[in-house]
């Protein structure tokens, strides 16, 4: 049995599409049945549409339409996107996987699908990156100005992401333009991935696969945060992070010796096993 709170686990095949997708509709079901006040908008948001990527599109389309970006053009936007580029859904599906797993909060699919802006925000700026790729730049940034007003999450449309994103709480989160986030990632809210003043080209952080970011971290220039690596809340992380190995401080130092080869911390979500090395402080 997991611990109270703990997310149970997800039978195979938990990382499938149409698996996850079932479960949504199952779920909608049945927060439409005890909830009437938003039966309509359940059906409306999920339980009309045939796929994930047709409900993210429609759900996105509607967060982050405005007076002049209507709905209806971006619908179509996001929807071209998922045709053309089938490993959007994928990574969407990983996405909602890694909360479910990772936030004792998260207690189902769907509720994630439709409230948790750092899944939202993720999605979104997925899109525009395909657009950005396309050369299609002023539609790719004023995707990203409504995703910051929106959700309160600004990523340059040319960071790369990976798939396995938690972006946990996420108000505040800073994502540079030559950001790149490997997979199995988890983010706390007001992390800062930036630049260090006016340097041009290649010049914000590269997060390594599994690696976990603690709240109010911030990580500045073109420097390497290693595999299955730790940086602590509230940290300054000014130069590279070796794999599996903790952070912390202002600025930051490391502490401890690495962890093991198959311990993942951005999957763990373990934030306090560095203390002992760290201070006199203990719990």
């Amino acid at each position: 049995m997991p611990p109270p709170g703990a997310a149970a686990p997800l039978p195979e095949p938990e990382n499938s599409e149409a698996w996850v997708w079932s479960q949504i509709e199952t779920e909608v079901r049945r927060d439409a049945e005890s909830e009437p006040a938003l039966a309509s908008y359940l059906y409306a948001t999920v339980l009309s549409h045939a796929s994930l990527a047709r409900s993210l599109a429609f759900h996105l389309a509607n967060r982050l339409c405005s007076s002049t970006l209507l709905s209806t053009l971006l619908y179509d936007i996001f929807l071209q996107a998922y045709a053309d580029h089938p490993s959007l859904a994928a990574s969407a599906v990983a996405d909602l996987v890694a909360a479910r797993l990772r936030d004792p909060a998260c207690d189902s699919f769907s509720r994630c699908l439709l409230n948790y802006k750092g899944f939202l925000a993720i999605q979104a700026q997925r899109v525009a990156h395909v657009l950005w790729n396309q050369r299609r730049r002023p539609l790719a940034l004023a995707l990203q100005s409504r995703i910051s007003e929106v959700f309160s999450v600004d990523i340059h449309p040319a960071a790369r992401i990976g798939s396995g994103i938690l972006l946990d709480h996420a108000t505040g989160v800073v994502i540079g333009e030559t950001a790149v986030v490997g997979n199995n990632v988890s983010i706390l809210h007001n992390v800062t991935l930036g630049g260090t003043g006016k340097a041009v080209g290649d010049r914000h952080p590269k997060i390594g696969d599994g690696v976990l970011i603690g709240a109010g971290a911030t990580i500045l220039g073109n420097v390497r945060i290693g595999e299955g690596a730790k940086v602590g809340a509230g940290s300054l992380v000014l130069i590279d992070v070796p794999p599996r190995t903790t952070a912390v401080g202002n600025p930051a130092r490391i502490v401890g010796g690495r962890s093991k080869l198959d311990e993942i911390p951005g999957e763990s979500m373990d934030h306090t096993s560095f203390i002992s090395d760290w201070s006199d402080y203990t719990i």
